[in-house]
């Protein structure tokens, strides 16, 4: 039997990655597991992975949990989800997202494959390098910000009843009719 060995690296600036070997035969959950474990992460955060090429780019996704609706089928789940299911090449190329309001990002590639050791728990750790970042140290984006930083200015009834006046005496092209304006009720012939 064999096992996997993958770099997880941090996307933050300084260089801090985690070796992990897994088996073949564990799942995406368990390797996520053991990365959460790894970075010192608490892991009460909705998560997921996403088979990537070459440059990195998202490509198929395997989800902490089912995320489809009613008939239509969301993506792959990690607890379902083997590792020698998805990853067949070296240089297999993943990202893992966690949580999705801090979006930590973690470049995840297979590069080497070794022998099963009997009496050895996996997945493991094997190497450490640099020092975990701090689950919380990455600030939650302002999702609202400038949605409510004026008031919205209440018009007058005289003001929205100017605004309707205005709205019809305007002819469809948006151009006042020359010499068919009226100014009062009075300037109408009955």
């Amino acid at each position: 039997m064999k096992t996997y060995v993958f770099r997880v690296v941090a996307d933050i600036e300084e260089d801090v990655f985690r070796d992990i070997e897994i088996l073949g035969s564990q799942n995406f959950e368990d390797l996520h597991d053991m990365i959460i474990e790894s970075f010192d992460f608490t892991g009460d955060q909705m998560a997921s992975f996403y088979m990537s090429d070459e440059n990195w780019d998202k490509g198929e996704e395997i989800g902490l949990m089912d995320m489809g609706f009613e008939e239509e089928q969301g993506p792959r789940m990690m607890n379902v989800t083997t590792i020698k299911e998805m990853v067949n090449e070296k240089n297999q190329k993943i990202l893992y997202l966690y949580d999705f309001l801090r979006m930590w990002i973690f470049y995840v590639e297979f590069f080497e494959e070794r022998d099963f050791k009997e009496g050895t728990r996996y997945p493991r750790c094997i190497r450490e390098a640099g020092l975990s970042p701090e689950e919380t140290s990455k600030e939650i984006p302002d999702l609202t910000e400038g949605m409510f930083d004026e008031e919205p200015k209440k018009k007058s009834q005289q003001d929205e009843i100017d605004d309707i006046l205005n709205e019809y005496s305007d002819n469809e092209f948006g151009e006042e009719s020359e010499g068919e304006g009226h100014e009062n009720i009075d300037d109408y012939d009955f």
